[in-house]
């Protein structure tokens, strides 16, 4: 499924330990369309991590920590559709109105995440 999710104008790709090894597969996308490198940056799983010194453990473990910190921030925004614009279904009729729907509510969500501070007061 990662090469039907990829645009081919990525230049880094995140993903969890359920996406390992996608850079290696027959059908993966390794360039992008201006003809650059796509880098996958996979996490790996807890059990990889537990091989090696302490030291190495602990930059593995700080590496892992960056990389989920980068997919948690894309995320949170659909948290925020989904909890707060209560946003959980969706209908197949009017794709058009939903396609509306949906860039209207994302740009909500990123304004609500930007200025949360001020929310929070």
């Amino acid at each position: 499924m990662t090469s039907k999710l990829l645009t081919g104008e990525e230049t880094v790709v995140y993903g969890d330990s359920g996406y390992l090894g996608a850079e290696k597969r027959d059908d993966a996308i390794v360039e992008s369309n201006s003809g650059k490198h796509i880098c996958y940056k996979i996490n790996r799983r807890p059990s990889q991590i537990k091989k090696g010194s302490a030291k190495s453990r602990a930059q593995l473990k700080r590496r892992e920590h960056e990389k989920s910190s980068v997919r948690a921030k894309v995320e949170h925004v659909f948290g925020v559709v989904k909890r707060l614009l209560r946003y959980r279904k969706t209908r197949y009729r009017g794709l058009r109105k939903q396609i509306a729907k949906l860039n209207m509510m994302f740009a909500l969500a990123n304004l609500i995440l930007a200025d949360r501070r001020c929310l929070m007061a």
